[in-house]
């Protein structure tokens, strides 16, 4: 199985996103840049972009820094209904081709004020049989010549895309990463992605998912390598576990004091996997050995809902339990991200290629 160790660049021109106290250069190439570069600098393999309407376009900042690096891997979230199938083939595979096979996707199904772009399907069903849809054209897009293709979302007659991705050794495309926690979601990842992505669960509720997806992608008779997993989670860590818990405990009061609800929240709370975050309240505030559940309650939202707190060793035990299930891609974060990046990993990663044998 490959393996991925990937930081998060959060791709807004607002200031202050998840408790970050820069106050200049957000959404600007050289801010972002500098992120990407740190995130070279300190073992990373790459990270993913934040994405939403009303922020940077993800492609766009992923290609400049893709020009501005040289082994950084830029993990793209696009949506299907903001991009058509065999425009993002071609324009992903361009990319792929001139950072020599650097590119990550992520297909994101949620809903993002899909109005201010026109998009009018809304339906989750619908959703998600769309993005089914989008998955297997781009992937056949990527790898077959004269594609004709019809269905219930998306049509291209005898379509080829040139160049194609990068192909090196094992590699023929971009991995297309996906999440979702509802059972139309799992179904579509069974089927057409590369690589599930979690939030940050305990232990069992990672190991029954884990379970389903693997009798699933036999139901649905998938046609590609086996379905890989990846965790996409907040990951506190200092000196001491004393240290860890006490800054926690220090931020999610900040959160809770100031209150203020993103714009998206509300959305979000809507989805299933955020819905199985928030109810993780009610199992304990601390769960497994270190992950914490209380920032949810504080206005946390998506990866920010739970967190992983504690020494260098501790937090790298946590993910190798992780590692143990089956996931090999990781997706970590904490605030201010320029100093996190380099703490987290400077202090992380190294025990997790130990643990891992890498």
């Amino acid at each position: 199985m490959s393996q991925e160790f990937l930081w998060y660049i959060p791709n807004t021109v607002e200031p202050g996103h998840r408790g970050d106290d820069t106050t200049a250069g957000w959404g600007s190439i050289e801010y972002s840049t500098a992120l990407a570069l740190a995130a070279e600098a300190h073992g990373w393999g790459g990270a993913l972009l934040g994405t939403g309407w009303g922020r940077p376009d993800a492609f766009t900042v992923a290609t400049a820094l893709a020009a501005r690096t040289t082994t950084f891997k830029p993990l793209v979230a696009v949506r299907p209904g903001y991009w058509q199938p065999a425009q993002f083939a071609g324009a992903a595979a361009s990319l792929d081709q001139l950072s020599r096979g650097r590119v990550l996707v992520n297909i994101v199904s949620g809903l993002d004020n899909p109005a201010a772009y026109g998009d009018t399907t809304l339906e989750p069903a619908l959703r998600y049989a769309r993005t089914r849809e989008f998955l297997q054209l781009v992937r056949r897009l990527w790898t077959e010549e004269r594609v004709t293709f019809h269905g219930e979302h998306f049509r291209v007659t005898d379509s080829t895309v040139a160049p194609r991705p990068y192909a090196s050794g094992d590699r023929a495309h971009p991995a297309l990463y996906f999440g979702g926690a509802s059972e139309a979601a799992e179904r579509v990842a069974a089927a057409e992605a590369d690589v599930q992505l979690f939030w940050g669960e305990p232990l069992d509720g990672i190991a029954e998912r884990i379970d389903r997806l693997r009798k699933l992608s036999d139901e649905v008779e998938r046609r590609h390598e086996p379905l890989e997993f990846g965790l996409r989670v907040t990951t506190l860590v200092r000196d001491t576990t004393e240290e860890a818990w006490r800054a926690a405990e220090e931020k999610v009061a900040r959160m809770a004091k100031d209150g203020t609800e993103p714009a998206w929240a509300a959305r979000q709370r809507a989805a299933v996997g955020q819905r199985r975050l928030l109810d993780l309240t009610e199992r304990g505030e601390v769960l497994d050995t270190c992950l914490f559940t209380a920032p949810g309650r504080a206005g946390g939202g998506g990866a920010g809902s739970t967190w992983l707190v504690g020494s260098p060793d501790d937090v790298a035990e946590a993910l190798r339990r992780y590692r143990a299930l089956g996931v090999t891609h990781f997706v970590l974060s904490d605030t201010p991200y320029r100093e996190e990046t380099a703490r987290v990993g400077d202090q992380l990663l190294p025990r997790l290629r130990r643990l891992a044998g890498a």
